[in-house]
C-alpha cells in the first residue's frame, strides 16, 4: 500500500515537472512569435523611417505584412501539423522567427524586408494555433487555466519589451537592435527546445472527469463570433492609445508612452490572472465577466474621465489583450472535453476569426479616424459596442441552450 502510494506520488511529481517545462516552452513560443515578432515593430517604425531604410508609407506597409502573415499562419498551422510532428514543427517555427530577426537587420530591398516580415507573421499565427494545444492536454484540468495564462503571458512580455528593451537596443543602432532581438529569440528557442511534450499525452492520474456540455456546435459558433468581436474591442488601445493621448489630448509623446508602459505591464499578468479566475469560476463565466469589464473599460477614454479613467482603461485592456486568449481556448476545452483533435480544429477556427476581425478592425478604424478628422473617441465607442455584442451573443445562446435542455 505504502509502495503503491509512493509510486503514485512520484508519477504525479514527474508529470507536474513535465507539464511546467512544457508550459515554459509555450510561453517562450508566444513571446517569440507574437510578443517580439509583432509588437517590437511598433517602436522600431520611427527608427526605420528616421534611418531612411524605407519611406513612411512603405514602412507602414511592412507593418501590415506581419498582420497578413499572422492570418495565413493561423490557417496553415493545422495542415502543417498533419504532415510534421508537432514538437519538430514548433522548434522549426521558432528558428524561422529567429532567422527573420537577423534577416531584417540587413535592409537589402523592400521585397526582402516584406518577405521576412510576412514570414514572421506566418510563424506567429502558426505558433498561436499550435503551441498551447500541444501543451495543455499534458496539464491536469484543474490547472489548465493558470497554465494557459502562463503560456500567453509571453505576449504581454513582448508588449512590455516593446517599450523597454527595444528603446535600449536602439541606442546602439537599428541593425544592432534587430540582431539583439534575434539573439533573444535564439536564447528563448533554446530554452523551449527540450520542453515540448510528445504528441500524445500520457494518462493523467486523478484527473476529474468533465461532462460534455449540451449543444456544443451552437455554443462553438457563438464563441467564434464573440472572440472575433473581442478582437475589434482591443484595436483602439493596441493601435491608437499612444496617439490619442499624445495628439488627441495634446499631452505629448512622453505622456502617451507612460500609458503604453501601463498597458504592457498589465499585459504580463493579465493572462495569469484570467486563467486563475477561470480555474475557480469556470471558463464560461470568466468569459462573460471579461466581456462586460472590457466593454466598460474601453469606453472610458470616450467619456472624458481624466487621468484616472485613462489609467484604469489602459490597465484593464492591457490585461485582456493577451488575457482573453486563455479564456477562449479554455472555453473550447470545456465545450469539447474529450476530443483533442476537435479542440485543435476549433482553436484554429477561433484564431482565424480573431485575426480576420482584428485586421478588418484596424483598417476600418484607421479609415474612420481619417474620415472624421481625428475623432478618436468614436473608435473607443465602437470597441465598447463590439464587446457588448459579444456579451449579448453569449447571453442569448446560453438562454437558447437552456430552453433546449428543458424541451
Amino acid at each position: 500500500m505504502s509502495r503503491s502510494h509512493s509510486g503514485e506520488t512520484a508519477l504525479l511529481a514527474h508529470h507536474h515537472v513535465g507539464s511546467w517545462r512544457a508550459t515554459v516552452s509555450g510561453a517562450c513560443a508566444s513571446l517569440v512569435g507574437i510578443g517580439l515578432a509583432r509588437f517590437s515593430y511598433t517602436p522600431l517604425l520611427p527608427a526605420i523611417i528616421g534611418a531612411h531604410w524605407f519611406a513612411p508609407s512603405a514602412a507602414a506597409y511592412l507593418g501590415a505584412a506581419n498582420l497578413a502573415g499572422y492570418l495565413a499562419g493561423a490557417l496553415l498551422g493545422r495542415p502543417l501539423a498533419a504532415k510534421i510532428s508537432t514538437p519538430a514543427l514548433l522548434r522549426g517555427l521558432m528558428l524561422l522567427a529567429t532567422a527573420a530577426f537577423f534577416a531584417c537587420a540587413v535592409p537589402l530591398s523592400l521585397d526582402w524586408f516584406f518577405f521576412w516580415r510576412l514570414l514572421s507573421g506566418v510563424v506567429g499565427g502558426a505558433l498561436m494555433v499550435l503551441a498551447a494545444p500541444a501543451v495543455l492536454p499534458h496539464v491536469v484540468p484543474a490547472r489548465r487555466g493558470v497554465a494557459s495564462g502562463a503560456i500567453f503571458a509571453g505576449v504581454g512580455l513582448g508588449i512590455a519589451a516593446s517599450g523597454t528593451l527595444v528603446p535600449m537596443l536602439l541606442r546602439e543602432g537599428l541593425t544592432q537592435t534587430w540582431c539583439g532581438l534575434g539573439v533573444v529569440s535564439l536564447i528563448l528557442t533554446g530554452i523551449a527546445w527540450a520542453g515540448w511534450p510528445a504528441s500524445s499525452p500520457a494518462p493523467q492520474p486523478g484527473s476529474p472527469k468533465q461532462q460534455p456540455l449540451s449543444h456544443p456546435t451552437l455554443r462553438l459558433r457563438a464563441l467564434y463570433a464573440e472572440y472575433a468581436l473581442n478582437a475589434v474591442c482591443l484595436v483602439p488601445h493596441m493601435l491608437f492609445l499612444v496617439d490619442f493621448v499624445a495628439r488627441g489630448l495634446g499631452q505629448g509623446l512622453d505622456s502617451g508612452a507612460r500609458y503604453w508602459v501601463l498597458f504592457g505591464l498589465a499585459a504580463i499578468i493579465g493572462p495569469v490572472l484570467s486563467g486563475h479566475l477561470a480555474d475557480r469560476a469556470g471558463f464560461g463565466r470568466a468569459l462573460r465577466l471579461a466581456f462586460f469589464v472590457q466593454a466598460c473599460a474601453v469606453l472610458l477614454p470616450a467619456l472624458d474621465t481624466g487621468i484616472a479613467g485613462l489609467i484604469i482603461s489602459s490597465l484593464v485592456i492591457g490585461a485582456f489583450t493577451p488575457g482573453i486568449v486563455p479564456l477562449a481556448l479554455g472555453r473550447i476545452h470545456e465545450l469539447l472535453p474529450h476530443d483533442a483533435s476537435a479542440q485543435k480544429t476549433a482553436w484554429s477556427a477561433a484564431t482565424t476569426g480573431f485575426a480576420m476581425l482584428q485586421a478588418a478592425g484596424a483598417y476600418g478604424m484607421t479609415f474612420i479616424l481619417t474620415a472624421s478628422g481625428g475623432d478618436y473617441r468614436q473608435l473607443f465607442v465602437i470597441g465598447a459596442i463590439a464587446c457588448g455584442l459579444s456579451l449579448g451573443i453569449d447571453f442569448v445562446v446560453g438562454v437558447t441552450a437552456a430552453r433546449r435542455r428543458m424541451a
